[in-house]
């Protein structure tokens, strides 16, 4: 099946079962000192849109505990950056409806919460198309290793994600139901 139709298919699957459920955070907290990661680091979230499981309570109690909060900010060419935000600074809607931070304090996260349309057992991942995070990713691979973790309800691992050559594999994925190592 085409990543097209895939990606049609899951977000309606995933529209039509929206779950008002949540990421642990003390899963989150448990692959953070697993990997020895302290305070002080800077996390790179999403602000949920269509129907996304959500990461914003994660990050609130993560900034509470004096970690690095940052959102991502679309650019042309499909590509995007990570900038410093506070729950106590507002957000602004971009042309794309996804809210972004206002501030111009550009950061690279030491881990990556990234959304997913779909998964599958390899840590491979669907997005929306764009390859805004596999762009994002593979820019920093040859200097600074981001932690990658995805984000997503368990109904969404499939048996196998098409891949291409620029598609990047996830370090984690945590989903309502668990972490997928």
């Amino acid at each position: 099946m085409s990543k097209k139709i895939l990606r049609k298919k899951l977000i309606y699957l995933r529209k039509n079962n929206f779950l008002d459920q949540s990421i642990s955070y003390i899963q989150f907290k448990k692959i953070l000192k697993k990997l020895n990661l302290k305070n002080n680091i800077n996390i790179g979230g999403y602000y949920p849109i269509n129907s996304e499981i959500t990461c914003l309570d994660i990050l609130k109690k993560l900034e509470i505990n004096n970690f690095k909060i940052s959102l991502p900010v679309t650019k042309k060419n499909n590509n995007m950056d990570f900038y410093e935000w506070s729950f106590q600074k507002s957000l602004k809607v971009s042309i794309r409806g996804i809210p972004e931070p206002h501030t111009k304090k550009k950061v690279i996260p030491d881990v990556l919460i990234v959304p997913l349309v779909g998964f599958d057992k390899n840590k491979y991942r669907l997005g929306y198309g764009g390859g805004y995070y596999d762009r994002y990713i593979s820019k920093f691979l040859n200097y600074k290793k981001i932690l990658t973790i995805g984000f997503a309800f368990s109904f969404q691992k499939i048996e196998k994600i098409p891949i291409n050559k620029f598609d990047q594999k996830l370090d984690f994925i945590l989903t309502n139901n668990g972490i997928i190592k």
